[in-house]
């Protein structure tokens, strides 16, 4: 099994200890990882401005580098989903049908793809989980709270197997940041209120971290934490499955 690694952008840029932990962790699994190049964004950001007819030849690009491998995996549910649902504005070549099939985020691919659970995690500390609306609602690595039928999570049941960990309970478990992206940029006001509100949460069951699939939302919650030095800090799932002290 040959694994393409996508690395977003934002990571690539601010959190490259996710890569990291993203490679190791696979490659703990005995698998073959390899990074392409040149790879660049998934287009997300443009499509999501109304401009995704420039980012025709970014998703080409993306096909380019990625088709090869048997599966592509990466630390971002919106990334995935983007490549899953909105590269069908371009020719639906068998290569650009076998990256759309492939691209898994990275606890969907542990469990679903690998049927891993557990990984000797050792994390001992109140996390609180953020399940991101791109995971959540498009990937279904959970159920969402508008949705009657038997509740589940893929995150949560790969972090109840973490050593020493105690997941807290939110009054509301899936709840929106506020980053939306390009979101955060047009509506600032409403984005930075729904990130307090979702960061106090936490705070008020006591979590000492808040953990999740996009580092793109934690990102949004760090940068509100950080400018009001609140007591809480955001770690990606992967780093908390990578963790062994």
């Amino acid at each position: 099994m040959l694994i393409g690694l996508f690395i977003p952008c934002y990571i690539n840029q601010f959190y490259p200890q996710v890569a990291i932990a993203t490679l190791e962790l696979l490659e703990k699994q005995g698998l073959k990882v390899e990074y392409p190049l040149d790879q660049t964004c998934c287009g997300q950001p443009m499509a999501n401005s109304g401009f995704e007819k420039s980012a025709i030849k970014t998703y080409n690009l993306f096909v380019k580098n990625f088709h090869r491998y048997d599966y592509i995996v990466a630390p971002s549910g919106s990334c995935v989903y983007h490549v899953k649902k909105h590269f069908d504005i371009i020719e639906q070549t068998k290569e650009v049908i076998k990256v759309r099939s492939n691209i898994f985020e990275i606890s969907e691919f542990l469990v679903k793809i690998l049927d891993k659970e557990s990984f000797d995690s050792h994390f001992p500390h109140r996390v609180g989980l953020h399940q991101s609306c791109h995971g959540l609602r498009g990937l279904k690595l959970g159920k969402s709270s508008e949705i009657i039928n038997e509740k589940f999570s893929i995150t949560h049941k790969l972090l109840s197997n973490v050593n020493g960990i105690e997941l807290v309970q939110l009054d509301r478990e899936d709840e929106c940041c506020g980053f939306g992206g390009t979101f955060a940029v047009a509506e600032e006001a409403v984005s930075v209120k729904m990130g307090i509100d979702r960061i106090n949460d936490h705070i008020e069951h006591k979590a000492e971290v808040i953990t999740g699939t996009d580092m793109s939302c934690l990102m949004h919650l760090e940068g509100i934490i950080r400018k009001r030095k609140l007591p809480i800090e955001v770690k990606h799932l992967v780093e908390i499955l990578n963790s062994s002290n």
